[in-house]
């Protein structure tokens, strides 16, 4: 299930990756930095709404799916979770009203409540794509990110031509949620037809749920505490040169984390509920090396080329400031995605929510401390160094709650053939002119992949290059059979 998901989520984190960029390039020189400081605030507002109403039922949706959709087809946890979603949808006017009377200036206030009322179809979408990974309906659950994804940019970027402002991105990303709800609509409605909300079910959920919500609050916390200090101990244009360095850095990162999260999850899950303890740990140490050996020429390549992509990616008026932050937060986004897409699944197949909340309570207090104390003395440099050692600090935390309740190996083997590629990486990278622009993000970008790719080649790091050989020979003799 794991590599079937893998492939067949490839083409629509290609279509994430490169909307991804384009959102940069593009959001940076049709908004001014001001703009783009209320777009990044209101897309924190929006997804913390998203995750504080709704997320523990989508949670409770993704690992429940695998046990339950063999008895009765999956209608009384449908029926549950649809018609929770329904209840739960009183909080957006509450939500709205509480942003029409707080005091902010018009522009952030428009794009606030674009941001709210793209949170009605967006939870939805989210509910149709939950149950569809955790059934193994890959082309459902791609195509709904693909949908929302790069429609929600075209529309974003119209909107942005026609002088939006910053709530222009967030009405895209609502427009292109509502297309794939009316879409996927009558067949998730189908799938609830027969059962009812059950309140008992609906308590499960809920004790599963509702810390993995808290927990995804307190990353929240963790990765907006910084824009909303800065704001206030700066103003809206340090946010917005904070956020195009972390968006260029962290979203680069956040596509190849997410697109193995995506297959990764679900498959530990069916691992652990149909194949025990003992299929549980062969499946994670496999997707463990996958996932160092991938990210950590990730973080270490955006690092190295962060001045010429800011050039090239974030629009003139940022790209300096961009290429300060990039490499502060690929440290970050290493470190973060690690712990949210590897280690805090100890927590989900265990049943242990409660200690998942533990882990996100420690880092992101930490960063609250930090910033209140290094923002006002070091202005932008000290969010930078509150978010880095956050999450570390993190990372270290997830691990040590995490011992007991799931076996999930670190390949300690792999993360040193991994560490070790990628600082022979630098050196070569390092060592190359600085032209500036796009002549030096291909060449040092071409150097970095070849001197990694061969290193981890030649020392068949995570054994995947006798794998792939051994199930090449297999294909052969089977089709000479």
């Amino acid at each position: 299930m794991f590599w079937r998901g893998v492939l067949g989520y490839l083409p629509v984190n290609i279509v994430q990756g490169l909307v991804g960029l384009a959102t940069i390039v593009t959001f940076t020189r049709l908004l001014t930095p001001g703009q783009f400081g209320d777009y990044a605030l209101g897309f924190s507002v929006m997804t913390l709404v998203h995750t504080a109403a709704f997320t523990w039922n989508e949670a409770a949706l993704a690992r429940f799916w695998a046990a339950e959709s063999g008895r009765d087809g999956g209608k009384a946890l449908s029926a549950t979770v649809q018609r929770t979603w329904l209840l739960l949808l009183a909080v957006l006017p509450l939500a709205a009203a509480a942003a029409l009377f707080w005091p902010m200036g018009p522009g952030l206030k428009f794009a606030v409540l674009a941001g709210l009322a793209a949170v009605l179809p967006r939870t939805f979408a989210k509910i149709a794509q939950e149950r569809a990974r955790a059934a193994g309906e890959v082309r459902t659950a791609a195509l709904i990110d693909v949908i929302q994804t790069l429609g929600g940019f075209l529309i974003g970027a119209g909107l942005a031509l026609a002088g939006f402002g910053g709530a222009a991105p967030l009405l895209g990303f609502g427009l292109a949620a509502a297309v794939c709800m009316a879409w996927r609509l009558p067949a998730e409605a189908s799938l609830a037809r027969g059962g009812r909300l059950e309140t008992a079910r609906l308590r499960e959920h809920a004790s599963y749920g509702v810390p993995v919500a808290l927990s995804l609050i307190l990353a929240l916390v963790l990765a907006s505490t910084d824009r909303f200090l800065l704001a206030a101990f700066l103003n809206a244009e340090a946010v917005g040169l904070y956020h195009a360095g972390y968006s260029l850095a962290n979203r680069t990162l956040d596509v190849v984390f997410i697109w193995l999260g995506a297959a990764g999850g679900p498959a530990l899950i069916m691992a652990l509920e149909r194949g025990g303890r003992g299929s549980l740990r062969r499946a994670a140490r496999e997707q463990a090396s996958l996932m160092i050996l991938l990210t950590f020429p990730a973080a270490v390549g955006l690092a190295l080329v962060a001045a010429p992509l800011s050039q090239l990616m974030v629009g003139q008026a940022m790209a300096a400031g961009a290429a300060h932050v990039t490499p502060w937060i690929a440290a970050s986004g290493l470190f973060a995605g690690l712990t949210t897409y590897y280690f805090h699944q100890a927590f989900t197949l265990g049943r242990r929510t409660t200690l998942l909340l533990v882990a996100m309570a420690i880092p992101a207090g930490a960063n609250l401390v930090l910033n209140l104390v290094l923002i006002p003395r070091f202005g932008l440099d000290g969010a930078l160094w509150a978010t880095a050692a956050s999450y570390a600090l993190g990372l270290v935390a997830s691990v040590r709650l995490g011992q007991g309740l799931a076996p999930l190996p670190i390949p300690w083997r792999v993360v040193l053939q991994a560490g070790g590629a990628s600082a022979l990486m630098a050196g070569v990278v390092m060592s190359l002119p600085s032209l500036g622009g796009l002549p030096e993000l291909l060449i040092k970008a071409a150097a970095g992949a070849a001197v990694y790719g061969v290193t981890v080649y030649l020392v068949d790091a995570g054994g995947f290059r006798s794998r792939a050989g051994d199930a090449l020979a297999a294909l052969r003799a089977r089709s000479a059979a």
